[in-house]
């Protein structure tokens, strides 16, 4: 059986690009390049049937080490809670009140870019907080 090599995640929604430019912030990724063949995206997306246009975005960790993030537009809204989720892991290695500081801090920069807290879970040790992306996807800074 041959090992997997690389994986990407991908994201249904309605606008992939403003996702896509979200979750670029949140993570510090960046848009890949445009398709070969094209020096800007918008010469690649005025190539495209009207239709087609904006119907995905992705983006890569600068360092190589993440995983590729696709958006491709869908026609139906989000109706239910993600059965996956990404946590975006700020708070690694700390405990109590400095590991909700983190967490908060974190959480605050992201509802300035258009997430939505949910909740803060505390027990005076562990933390984590349930939020949702610009589009209502759910994602836990822990």
């Amino acid at each position: 059986m041959s090992a997997v090599k690389q994986f990407q995640v991908t994201f249904d929604c309605a606008e992939p690009e403003r996702v896509g430019r979200f979750w670029c912030e949140v993570l510090g990724y960046v848009p890949t390049p445009p398709p070969k063949g094209f020096a800007t995206w918008e010469e690649y997306e005025s190539s495209r049937p009207a239709e087609e246009r904006g119907s995905w975005f992705a983006c890569l960790d600068p360092t190589g080490v993440g995983p590729r993030l696709y958006f491709q537009r869908v026609p139906e809204g989000k109706v239910v809670k993600n059965r996956v989720h990404l946590d975006v892991r700020v708070g690694t290695g700390l405990v109590g009140e400095e590991r909700l500081a983190a967490l908060r801090a974190e959480s605050e920069r992201l509802v300035a870019l258009g997430a939505v807290q949910v909740q803060v879970l505390y027990d005076g040790h562990d933390a984590c907080i349930p939020m949702q992306d610009i589009e209502g996807n759910e994602f836990c800074v822990d």
